[in-house]
């Protein structure tokens, strides 16, 4: 099983590289008839925010080494199956966009997110082995869970937009950012604060309000909606950490 890890962490990374167009093929943000560009919908974050996937991507190859090395516990004996299945749910989504089935990678989009909240599950369960394995392991993974659980929102509203539903946008689009504020809130409190998710929702809806404050498509009321979001995500996060610590102290 080791050795799937490795090798679905290259598959992942490589047809990461030739999907998103950077050699070749067409970029993610052009596939599709553009239906998952930054200006398709009020709640796609802005260009730059999917820098994020280069963090991402270097670590699930960080931690395909470290699962690799000797003196891994059971904790990894229950995670490389469902991370597994994320790094291949990855490249899934990314053929999905470039054959231009938008329904379709809405389908792999909550899959892959099912998965991920499957391995945040474990993650809990099974304590960190130490710093290291927090950084990588909880680290990476809590990043990816952020984003995609951003991503997916998106995902789903570029799909409703290319069904020709465009009625009530922004009322849409703030609901949408309520739930997203909810989910964020949810897994703070789930994991007494876990800092990973945290700062990968924040930073997509940071870039989301950017979107929407400048650019092509402009709406300060989901602007505000998205920065709202964040800084409810952020508070919640840090608030359950400090108060959980507190209590750890106290006892």
């Amino acid at each position: 099983m080791k050795i799937v890890v490795v090798v679905s962490a290259v598959v992942a990374v490589v047809v990461s590289f030739l999907g998103s167009g950077a050699w070749i093929g067409t970029p993610i943000a052009e596939a599709a008839g553009g239906a998952l560009s930054a200006t398709s919908t009020l709640v796609a974050p802005a260009g730059p925010a999917f820098s994020i996937w280069s963090v991402i991507y270097t670590g699930l190859v960080a931690y395909a080494v470290w699962q690799f090395l000797p003196g891994r516990t059971a904790r990894h004996d229950a995670l490389r199956a469902p991370i597994v299945a994320s790094m291949l749910l990855n490249p899934a989504w990314i053929l999905a966009i470039q054959i231009g089935q938008v329904w379709l990678s809405v389908i792999v989009i909550v899959a892959l997110l099912a998965v991920l909240v499957r391995v945040f599950v474990l993650m809990q369960q099974h304590r960190p082995e130490g710093i290291a394995d927090a950084v990588i392991t909880d680290g990476t993974m809590g990043i990816y869970l952020g984003w995609v659980c951003v991503a997916t929102i998106a995902n789903i509203s570029a799909w409703l937009v290319s069904l020709g539903f465009t009625g009530g946008a922004t009322v849409w689009a703030v609901i949408v950012l309520a739930v997203a504020a909810g989910v964020g809130v949810f897994l703070a409190r789930y994991s007494s604060g876990a800092l990973a998710p945290m700062l990968a929702i924040v930073w997509g809806l940071g870039w989301l309000a950017q979107g929407r404050f400048s650019g092509e498509v402009v709406d300060t009321t989901v602007g505000w909606a998205a920065v709202l979001a964040a800084v409810v995500v952020a508070i919640t996060t840090v608030g359950t950490r400090v108060l959980g610590r507190k209590r750890v102290s106290a006892g």
